[in-house]
């Protein structure tokens, strides 16, 4: 299993993770349920109308945590926007409900990875394991 494999299995199994950010100097959590692997890469998407997304053009330095069990996983890195019809088209078929709901607004879904990333897996006693992805 691959580095990116282990962390979107991780996200999968916590079906509910959180993104944090900055806005200005404020930090901000949100939850997150959507990721996507695709060519050993994990993908996320948020719509261009919502803050977060204009947090994440401001200072691209993220991290995502989330707790599965015993365990939790912190994964940071820099995001990287993806314009791709492939990659939209998938995330389509994986949400066709949500993704209906963005045609009926006129809303668009912006896709992206972390570039140098890094995952670390916790126990509440330490530090497991840490590897790049």
């Amino acid at each position: 299993m691959t580095n990116a494999e282990r962390v979107s299995k991780f996200l999968t199994d916590a079906k509910v993770f959180f993104f944090l950010t900055a806005n200005g100097d404020r930090p901000k959590g949100r939850p997150f349920g959507f990721q996507m692997l695709d060519d050993d890469t994990v993908y996320f998407g948020t719509g261009t109308f919502k803050k977060v997304y204009a947090e994440l053009q401001a200072n691209p330095e993220v991290e995502v945590l989330a707790l599965c069990g015993e365990e939790f996983l912190r994964y940071d890195g820099k995001v990287k926007f993806v314009q791709s019809d492939e990659l939209l088209a998938k995330v389509r078929a994986a949400m066709p409900d949500m993704m209906a709901i963005y045609d009926q607004n006129g809303w668009e879904m912006a896709l992206f990875c972390l570039e140098n990333g890094h995952a670390e897996l916790h126990t509440m006693m330490g530090t497991k394991e840490e590897f790049d992805v």
